[in-house]
């Protein structure tokens, strides 16, 4: 099982660009043999606040179509991030587009200090995927702070934790700290997604990463625009780095 994890820097108001750039860069992960690509929270939009109700996405966006044939054709599990709108709130989503073309959804649960003022918490939408016999839960920034929310996904069984988050580059040091305590805590393999770059007036902090479920760094990415592609055979990880 091939597992990847993209680190960009979105385009300011430029959604249509964004989503040219993750197709270009699911196909870079498809040339390395990936089965799920993880990108960033709001990936498609950058992050926004005060924004997130004019640029937010539906469940069944029609502008997610070509992602979705991209998935059904190479068959591959995409995980993007957007506003969401949904049963007349607004969310800070995850995508999940599926090879059967099928889309779920999951709400970030724990909210930054701020986000409140603009987006609701959910607990009701959180989809476990499940993938060559391996249980996968999501996480969207804030949530990796709650230690609730990695033990939670351990009470189901998840095998992995999947996170696409914000950081900047004051925040890495606690997140990989925290991740790898949740790692050998709750025994699951670890995968982050972050931004690079300068988005909503912070310098973010990169670093992309993976650690295995005893909480070894298996590989990692810099500050700069890159895929992290990560092979799971039987017992053993091993990871690699691209430039995009």
């Amino acid at each position: 099982m091939i597992l990847a994890s993209a680190q960009t820097n979105p385009l300011e108001n430029d959604i249509y660009g964004n989503l040219k750039q993750h197709y270009r860069i699911i196909e870079l992960a498809l040339d390395h043999g990936a089965d799920l690509i993880v990108f960033p929270e709001m990936s498609v939009t950058g992050y926004h606040r005060e924004n997130g109700k004019k640029i937010a996405f539906s469940g069944n966006d029609p502008r997610l179509d070509p992602l979705r044939k991209l998935a059904a054709d190479r068959n591959i599990i995409i995980i993007i991030g957007a506003p969401l709108s949904m049963e007349n709130e607004l969310y800070i989503g995850a995508f999940i587009l599926y090879p059967d073309q099928t889309v779920s959804v999951y709400t970030k649960q724990f909210l930054h200090s701020g986000e409140e003022q603009f987006y609701k918490s959910s607990f009701d939408h959180n989809p476990i995927i499940e993938l060559n016999n391996e249980r996968f839960s999501l996480a969207i920034c804030a949530d990796i702070e709650n230690q609730v929310h990695p033990e939670n996904a351990h009470k189901v069984n998840s095998t992995f934790y999947i996170t696409s988050i914000f950081f900047s580059v004051e925040g890495m040091t606690g997140a990989y700290k925290k991740l790898e305590n949740y790692a050998k805590k709750y025994k699951m393999h670890i995968l982050m997604s972050n931004y690079c770059g300068r988005c909503w007036g912070l310098d973010a902090g990169g670093r992309s990463a993976f650690w295995d479920s005893n909480g070894e760094l298996i590989a990692k990415l810099n500050d700069r625009p890159g895929l992290l592609v990560v092979e799971k055979n039987k017992n053993k990880c091993t990871g690699k780095t691209l430039e995009i």
